[in-house]
């Protein structure tokens, strides 16, 4: 009997999904690759370059650099954003270096500090 549903995948095949229906065969590749990549470090390193060739290319066009410049800096934002309980943990986990490890090596500086 035939299976219904889902064509099953090799792993050579390509990842088909929603957007790869309308995407040719390269941009397919593209979205593959594009998949594993985590942060957007990439697309802030493109920006800045695109902004640099924009003012060179055309220094009136302030208008476009200036969206171009703000999109870098809300996505620098992004970048290094963290929610206030990933502060707590990094907080935690500082105080708990500074109390097992340099408390015992007699380095004592900050500890009240980061108790807080």
């Amino acid at each position: 009997m035939a299976r219904r549903g889902a064509p099953q995948k090799t792993p050579d095949a390509p990842r088909r999904g929603f957007y790869s229906k309308a995407l040719n065969e390269a941009e397919v590749i593209d979205l593959e690759e594009a998949v594993g990549i985590e942060g957007v470090d990439d697309e802030i390193a493109l920006l800045r370059c695109r902004l640099k060739s924009l003012v060179a290319e055309s220094p009136e066009a302030i208008e476009l650099q200036m969206k171009a410049a703000t999109t870098i800096a809300r996505l620098v934002h992004t970048r290094y954003q963290i929610s206030q309980e990933q502060k707590k943990s990094l907080k935690n986990a500082i105080a708990k270096v500074l109390t097992e490890v340099a408390a015992p090596l007699g380095i004592g500086v900050g500890l009240g500090a980061m108790r807080r």
